[in-house]
């Protein structure tokens, strides 16, 4: 469901299948796990296609305010520009929402220089 890497001191974490309702609590386990594991280095969640759900922004929204409370920047990358809107429309009060991209190059380039 999931897989990550380190770029440029980044951690990189790419989503490839919807989680569905009832595995929406693990991914999003699993994400700050990973972020436990690398702190404080920042964080890129990459959202393939087949990810893209209501499901998958939920996981996703816990893992950044999990992300908040350590004070780690978490960048989100998807080409669907409805995900999009809908990852920073749900964002809640926790804060200022992810930072949202549609290229993976451009969200591992802002979480490099935030954390420089």
């Amino acid at each position: 469901m999931l897989s990550h890497t380190l770029e440029q001191g980044v951690l990189v974490i790419t989503v490839d299948q919807d989680p569905g309702i009832d595995g929406r609590a693990a991914l999003a386990t699993e994400i700050t796990n990973l972020v436990d594991a690398h702190r404080p280095a920042p964080v890129v969640i990459v959202l393939g296609e087949q990810a893209a759900s209501n499901a998958t922004v939920s996981a996703v929204l816990r893992a950044h305010q999990w992300c908040g409370r350590l004070g780690i920047l978490m960048c989100v990358v998807t080409h669907s520009a409805p995900l999009r809107r809908l990852l920073e429309n749900n964002a809640g009060t926790f804060g200022p929402g992810p930072v949202v991209h549609a290229q993976v190059d451009a969200a591992i380039a802002t979480a490099f220089t935030a954390a420089a």
